[in-house]
């Protein structure tokens, strides 16, 4: 089975852009690179943070899976491959279960980008 694939994505208005094309002097394509991830250079790097104090947002773009919200303040996203994801959402840990219901890994105190990352491995069991 393939593993989920996850991606990056800095999301700026059309007047951001512009911004950072005078701020920069780069080209479209450079200020896509940066904005898609496509490249980690330190030029990407400042773009991508001048666009985050320009008001960018970061998105992480996933296949669609059943992701459910219940009353008790969990999330669980169910993955093609039989893997689970929990996330208790007033303590911040993540779990990651195999098709077996086995604990594969957890994290305490899990920021965005590290659930994207276990969102990967969810995917890659």
């Amino acid at each position: 089975m393939e593993a989920t694939v996850t991606r990056k994505q800095m999301e700026v208005s059309k007047e951001v852009r512009a911004k950072i094309k005078a701020a920069f002097k780069c080209s479209d394509m450079a200020i896509w690179r940066a904005l898609s991830y496509a490249l980690d250079t330190p030029l990407s790097q400042r773009i991508r943070k001048y666009a985050r104090q320009n008001g960018g947002v970061l998105l992480l773009l996933t296949p669609a899976m059943e992701t459910i919200h219940d009353k008790d303040g969990y999330m669980r996203q169910y993955f093609e491959n039989g893997a689970m994801l929990e996330a208790d959402k007033h303590t911040g840990t993540v779990q990651v279960f195999d098709k077996d219901g086995t604990v594969r890994r957890e994290v305490k105190h899990c920021t965005i980008e590290q659930l994207y990352v276990e969102q990967t491995f969810a995917g890659g069991l």
